[in-house]
């Protein structure tokens, strides 16, 4: 009855000596070195990182709020009834989207990516073909494919010698800006079958293209270039270039996924008696 507050056995007390490990100077001195082995690593990291991509500039593309995000989407789907394309900002000023809604940004790509990698699986899942392996895949294709459409860009520019305001960051916003018409191409796919994805197709492809001319036209098409015929002429095909990548990705990071029909059941012959 009186061994309430006495410890339980294994338990150090107050007169037993506490492990070994807590008073061992050289397990302190190596976790102090741990950690500041990681400190100089976080470090170096940000640092190479920050010569590709300037953290505090990524972080204005993912600087939207409900408003812009809403606006955006309709731009993506109904493009046609957009009027006012202008961007109050210098295209050479790196502005938050939320600020100026015609702005590039990263979040709906981003979101956009995510989405469509779950529609696939779902599809996948319908045509009885889902693995992780495929998923993983997929998204491993679109990725591979969103660099090499990248490198077009840049190469493009190389060769016909235009230099535009167009940034990295805005390469990669706008040409994720047709994940959206994906997740439109799968969505169909799921409900409406090989027609649906069609349908969709055909009308995701018309409004990027539409999306594109408009939009890039500030960055690519500047207005003092327009009485250089020579220079306005080859920004005209670069855009025309650029633009024209975007349904053929379309068409083709969706066609194996969207338009699949599982082959029909074939029916046993009949037993005879």
């Amino acid at each position: 009855m009186g061994n309430y507050g006495a410890p339980p056995p294994g338990y150090p007390g107050q007169g037993q000596p506490m492990p070994a490990y807590f008073a061992d100077p050289l397990a302190n001195v190596a976790m102090q070195y741990g950690q500041s082995l990681a400190g100089q690593g976080k470090d170096i990291v940000n640092q190479n990182l920050e010569k590709w991509i300037s953290i505090s500039t990524l972080k204005f593309y993912f600087a939207v709020d409900t408003k812009y995000v809403a606006r955006k989407l309709l731009v993506l789907f109904l493009p046609f009834v957009i009027r006012d394309w202008s961007i109050k900002f210098p295209p050479s000023q790196c502005v938050a989207p939320r600020e100026e809604p015609n702005a590039p940004d990263l979040y709906v790509p981003a979101m956009a990516f995510v989405t469509y990698i779950l529609t696939t699986g779902v599809l996948l899942g319908t045509q009885n073909r889902f693995t992780p392996e495929d998923l993983g895949g997929q998204a491993s294709q679109i990725l591979a494919w969103l660099i090499v459409e990248i490198l077009l860009v840049l190469l493009t520019f190389y060769i016909t010698n235009i230099s535009s305001n167009l940034r990295f960051l805005h390469l990669l916003a706008f040409t994720g800006y047709k994940y959206v018409g994906m997740v439109v191409c799968g969505v169909m796919s799921m409900f409406l079958s090989r027609w649906g994805y069609r349908v969709a197709l055909i009308y995701s492809s018309v409004a990027i293209v539409w999306f594109f001319l408009r939009s890039l036209k500030v960055y690519v098409l500047p207005e003092v270039m327009s009485a250089d015929r020579t220079g306005y002429r080859r920004r005209l095909w670069a855009l025309l270039f650029i633009t024209a990548l975007q349904p053929l990705m379309i068409w083709l990071l969706t066609r194996q996924i969207c338009s699949f029909e599982a082959p029909a059941a074939v029916a046993p012959p009949p037993v005879s008696y």
